[in-house]
């Protein structure tokens, strides 16, 4: 039912949709969150997600995912890496000539050369990444501090000569001493070019009290909109990136189904979700695309996630509970179905609720199964086959097919007429 149905007046947490905590809107909870009036997704499947170990995407799958975020209502789309993959070069190009709703970002080192790479390449911005913390640069590249700055300069006064908007991208930010850090930055803001900057933390190592500490500290320095890459080394890259737009930045970046390096970027479907409804932030994004673009990204990756992953897996409706079978039974002539999913499978493009036969089965999954063969039974038949159902089930370590249940289900009636 609808809120205007029950005369209910419409609350964010609670709608036909979604129901969520009430508390997540308390003002207690929210006093101190600065969201802006307007936040941007840049998807970095098509760069930073194919550089997960074993995913190669080819032209023609960078341009069917790419029309598929723009589908979906992605405003940025970061295409591609052209000065490291030659083979990204004619990719970006065409989906930079496409004219998608989308703006078109491209990815480069701080080189000149890969600047001219993107500017040929047609696109509306470019990402320009250099090593941040004074470790990184002294021992993984084994430069000296002044060529970092150096290049960053020469490459982003280049890219606003040519009239792209310019992300600075400082790699390993997040694990440099602070004002160290921001002196840097600084200076490249100040003697060279960024329109905004990007909070990184490459590794995935921030907690969000530190990321808010980060945005604040970087906000009172630097005077350029803030943008997020935050990685899921420890699981936080959704929270960490709530956390650092809560905190005033304005672009998050993020992958489909969090495709990336190590354990991945921070997924583009858990934040979109989690935003709308346990913020009540709406990003313009199409939420019923979500299922399909994941399902998309992982045929043309050749990627498996677990089943039961959050928003996009395939198993993520069934039930195999007989308590919450029991409680499905109960809703389903209401069809309120966000008293047992915090939101309903069509939000983001799954198909409806599946009920399973299986080990955690009971009474009420054998009755919609009978139900749906159109098999009559009385209950103490119904009992003895959820008892043949939960062995078998136990014996393959699996689910029960319909044909397994239904030669259960016959032979337990053709048995008890005889």
């Amino acid at each position: 039912m609808t809120n205007e149905q029950t005369a209910v007046p419409a609350v964010p947490w609670k709608n036909d949709r979604w129901f969520v905590s009430p508390w997540d809107f308390l003002p207690e909870a929210t006093q101190e969150l600065e969201f802006p009036s307007k936040i941007i997704i840049n998807d970095v499947t098509l760069r930073d997600g194919e550089q997960q170990a074993g995913i190669e995407f080819t032209k023609d799958d960078k341009i069917r995912i790419a029309d598929a975020l723009a589908e979906a209502g992605v405003p940025r789309i970061e295409a591609g890496f052209p000065g490291v993959y030659t083979s990204d070069y004619e990719a970006l190009k065409a989906i930079a000539h496409r004219n998608l709703p989308s703006e078109i970002f491209s990815f480069a080192r701080c080189r000149v050369d890969d600047v001219k790479m993107a500017v040929d390449c047609g696109v509306k911005g470019v990402i320009v990444e250099i090593p941040s913390s004074q470790h990184i640069i002294n021992e993984a590249y084994r430069w000296p501090l002044e060529r970092a700055i150096e290049l960053s300069i020469e490459a982003t006064l280049y890219a606003k000569s040519q009239g792209l908007y310019t992300v600075f991208f400082p790699i390993d930010a997040s694990r440099s001493e602070i004002t160290w850090y921001l002196d840097i930055i600084e200076k490249v803001a100040k003697d060279g070019h960024m329109d905004a900057l990007a909070l990184v933390d490459t590794f995935g190592v921030l907690t969000p009290q530190a990321v808010r500490y980060f945005a604040k500290r970087t906000r009172e320095r630097i005077k350029v909109p803030l943008e997020t890459h935050f990685h899921m080394d420890f699981g936080l890259g959704v929270a960490n990136t709530i956390a650092a737009v809560a905190a005033g930045a304005e672009v998050m970046h993020l992958s489909v189904t969090g495709t990336g390096e190590r354990a991945g970027n921070t997924p583009l479907e858990d934040t979109v979700m989690a935003l709308l409804t346990l913020y009540g932030v709406d990003l313009g994004i199409k939420t019923e695309k979500l299922y399909g673009l994941s399902k998309l990204v992982r045929e043309l990756a050749g990627l498996e996630v677990p089943k039961n992953r959050q928003v996009v897996g395939d198993q993520l409706f069934w039930v195999e509970s007989g308590i919450i079978t029991g409680w499905y039974r109960n809703l389903r002539e209401s069809d309120n179905l966000t008293e047992m999913f915090p939101y309903r499978p069509e939000v983001v493009g799954q198909p409806g609720v599946e009920i399973v036969l299986g080990k955690g089965s009971g009474l009420d999954s054998v009755a919609l199964w009978l139900e749906k063969l159109g098999i009559e039974a009385t209950d103490d038949e119904m009992r003895e086959m959820l008892m043949e159902v939960k062995a078998k089930s136990l014996e393959n370590k699996a689910l029960l097919t319909e044909e397994e249940f239904a030669k259960i289900a016959n032979a337990l009636v053709t048995k008890s007429k005889t």
